[in-house]
């Protein structure tokens, strides 16, 4: 490669092997099996005026030597059997040109920034891939690596969006098995944060310039996306110039409660069932004891309000132990109960107070 910079008045030009750019050393390395002492910053390359990619085919290259233009007639043969094989020299000079590649996309972000371009701009092919954190997560990134694949030095860009309002969302270990995979098909794994899913996908593939995104098929039945408009409807409407591939996979039209939740035992079941119908009278006996203590005269009328949160509690546990239909008629038990008890007028289901 060649850089040319002007230093006081002066043009500099110069020419520097892609062998010694100190990032790409380890990588030389390992191709070379030589590990290259004379190695100059990147940085210093990059700062230059303009940078010019001088480029050879293997072939030329050893044809070049062979005729002693390069190295001294003693040393051709060993030059041309070790570092100047033509596997070797065709790793180099992909490196180089991916290094010039990444300077000129970065040249283009910048220029794209200046001028204040927010729409997409398909020099390389950039892929975004939504994560949900649900099972179909490895469907979805293998189907958009093999996208990224298509196009030269194509990048695999993998997406989860996490709510703002701290709803609970995929566990860590669901995360981490997504970013694991992610970086083994050699794609950046990004959790970023917004209320709206579409619109923080949407951000974010332009932010990177990416021309396209890959979501899965919507878990949710008909009925429900016929109230509902999805993550995926939102974000063709919203898209424009960026294509959104819709994945069908093996969980589609399924409930994330429906994938991941293991039927309770009937055992299980049981046991809430009795609970339900046992312990909020029971609960309600002891409450009315005490509160039957309390002199009338000097009740705050805030016992209400300490009440219901018990009974709550209740239910909850109940869901724990039996799942959610002992939990659904403890809820009711509870609530007849609460307005029967407590609840003025009292002894009637009549709610004095809305």
């Amino acid at each position: 490669m060649a850089g040319h910079r002007g230093v006081a008045g002066i043009d500099v030009v110069s020419t520097v092997n892609i062998q010694h750019l100190e990032s790409l050393n380890d990588a030389v390395a390992s191709i070379t099996g030589v590990t290259q002492l004379e190695t100059v910053p990147d940085e210093f390359v990059r700062s230059a005026d303009q940078i010019e990619l001088v480029d050879m085919s293997p072939e030329a290259l050893r044809r070049r030597m062979a005729h002693g233009n390069i190295y001294q007639a003693e040393k051709i043969d060993a030059a041309l059997a070790n570092y100047f094989r033509a596997g070797n020299l065709g790793a180099l000079r992909e490196l180089a040109l991916l290094w010039l590649a990444d300077r000129v996309d970065e040249a283009l972000e910048r220029y794209r920034d200046d001028h204040g371009i927010t729409g997409t701009w398909p020099a390389r092919e950039r892929v975004v891939v939504a994560i949900s954190g649900g099972p179909e997560g490895a469907t979805l990134l293998r189907r958009g690596a093999r996208i990224a694949d298509r196009g030269a030095d194509g990048e695999l860009h993998a997406v989860y969006v996490a709510r703002d309002d701290g709803l609970a969302g995929p566990t860590l270990p669901e995360i981490a098995s997504m970013r694991t995979l992610t970086e083994e098909l050699g794609g950046s794994f990004t959790i970023v944060t917004g209320d709206d899913v579409a619109t923080a996908l949407l951000d974010y593939a332009r932010a990177v310039n990416a021309a396209q995104i890959v979501i899965g098929l919507s878990r949710h039945g008909s009925l429900t996306r016929m109230v509902h408009r999805g993550t995926g409807d939102s974000l063709i409407a919203s898209a424009g110039d960026i294509d959104v591939h819709v994945v069908t996979h093996s969980f589609a039209h399924r409930a994330r409660g429906s994938v991941r939740r293991a039927a309770l035992s009937p055992r299980r079941v049981a046991l809430g069932l009795a609970l339900a119908l046992s312990v909020p009278p029971v609960v309600t006996a002891l409450v009315a004891l005490v509160v039957n203590r309390i002199d009338p005269m000097v009740r705050t009328g805030t016992e209400l309000g300490l009440i219901v949160p018990l009974y709550l509690l209740i239910t909850v546990l109940i869901a724990l132990a039996g799942g959610l239909w002992p939990a659904v008629l403890a809820a009711v038990i509870s609530s007849l109960l609460i307005n029967w008890f407590f609840s003025p007028p009292l002894h009637t289901l009549t709610i004095a107070d809305p």
